[in-house]
Order: structure tokens, then sequence, then C-alpha cells
């Protein structure tokens, strides 16, 4: 339980006290319910100006406590990155939840984390001594030790880039048992990310083109097997997703 609440005006007011133990950051709150019964206390981050969503050049640069829904109400952003967000959440909750506290909270099954690793997004990871930008891939397989006393301050994402976001799940509205983001770059870089099981998105392929394409799914899908379905049967629904996300 919550024992005592702080709200920092600074950032390096938040970094000091986040650094100490059982103190935990707070954005919209998502990723509380990670924590058991025992006492803790919580940082909000709300009066650090980190929500902004700002466009440079051909790069979109998303504040770390900006909600998910006002990343959904951006002009320009990528129709895949849109479709995620729906998936991920409801709309009360896209109100509230952070970015960076969705991606924080993410496991295998979040559409917003793979359709952020889809696009290569960087996190830029601030601690009291300076501040480290990272791949979002390299930051969900690492992320107890990553931000130990840190804090994500900022998501960068690529704007002039073809996006296809699908998946099959129980329900329109529930989870996903696979889901695909393909990514593809004018000059031909293509990025294949799948999900739908395990503690993080599964990177499939990131290369020149798409040749190989179906059969780099059925190679990330070839261990995923869970209560939820079967290694074989993902295999081919991967494989499926990846040729629809083709644009």
């Amino acid at each position: 339980m919550i024992t005592t609440y702080h709200r920092p005006t600074t950032l390096p007011e938040a970094l000091a006290l986040i650094k100490q133990e059982n103190i935990y950051p707070l954005g919209g709150g998502i990723q509380l319910t990670q924590f058991s019964d025992e006492e803790y206390e919580v940082v909000d981050l709300q009066a650090l100006a980190l929500n902004s969503i700002t466009v440079k050049g051909k790069t979109l640069e998303i504040g770390a406590t900006a909600t998910l829904q006002a990343l959904l109400e951006t002009p320009d952003i990528p129709e895949a990155l849109k479709k995620a967000i729906r998936h991920e959440a409801p709309l009360n909750m896209r109100n509230s939840a952070t970015v960076a506290g969705t991606l924080v909270a993410s496991d295998g099954r979040s559409p917003f984390a793979v359709m952020m690793m889809g696009l290569d997004a960087e996190v830029t990871v601030t601690s009291e001594q300076e501040s480290v930008v990272s791949k979002l891939g390299d930051l969900l397989s690492l992320r107890e030790d990553t931000l130990n006393g840190k804090l994500i301050t900022k998501i960068s994402i690529p704007l002039n880039v073809n996006a296809g976001y699908e998946y099959v799940a129980r329900t329109p509205a529930d989870k996903p048992i696979v889901c695909a983001a393909l990514t593809q770059w004018a000059g031909g870089r293509a990025r294949l990310v799948l999900g739908g099981w395990g503690t993080c998105p599964s990177l499939a392929m990131d290369g020149k083109g798409t040749n190989g394409l179906e059969a780099a799914a059925k190679n990330a899908a070839h261990d995923a097997s869970d209560e939820w379905a079967s290694a074989e049967y993902r295999q081919d629904v991967a494989a499926t997703l990846a040729k629809r996300c083709l644009v």
C-alpha cells in the first residue's frame, strides 16, 4: 500500500527520491498494479512537464508522462500505431495511462509495446549523472536493471515510415494471442516485431527488404507455447499476420 505521496516540481528532486529503497515513480498509475501488499512510497511525475509531444523534422518526440490518448490524438502518427493504442486499452484507461508507464509495465502481450518496438523507438533514460538514449527493445529486456534509480523522460519514433499492425485475439478487445508490427523505411529497411507471449515482444527481422518475412515470423515464434496457444499455432498465425502488415 502507498504510505507516502511525493509531488516534486523538478527532475533532480524526483531522481533523488526514486533512488531510495521502496520509492517508485507514479505516472498514470498503471505500474502500481505490479506491486504486492508491501508498503511503499510513490513519486508523482505530473508536475515535471514531461508530457509534451513534439514533431522535430521526421521524428516525433513523446514526453514520458504524455497519455496514450494524447498520443492517439496526435496528427500524422502512423495509423498502425493508432490501431495498436486502441487495442492496448479502452478510452478511460488511455486517458490516464502514460506512454512510459505503459511500456515499463508491459509484457509480450502489449500491443503498444509491440508497435513501438516495431518502430524501433528510442528511449531517453535520465539519472542524476546523465541522460542515455537506448533502443526500446534493449530497455524492455533489461528494464529492471536499466531503470533502477532512473526515469524515462522521452521516447522518440520515426514519422517517415510505412507501418502495419495486425493481431488475432479471442475477442477484438482481448489481449492478442499473436500480434505483428511491421515497419518499412524509404531506404528499404524492414523491421518485424511479434507479440502475444512472453515477458517482452520478440524481434523477428530487421534488415534490407521483406524477403523471407514469413519464415522470419515462424522462426521467432518457434518456442512460443503457453496456456493460450501452442508454438505451432503461433508460427502459422505469425506468418499470416506478417504478410498482412505489408503496405
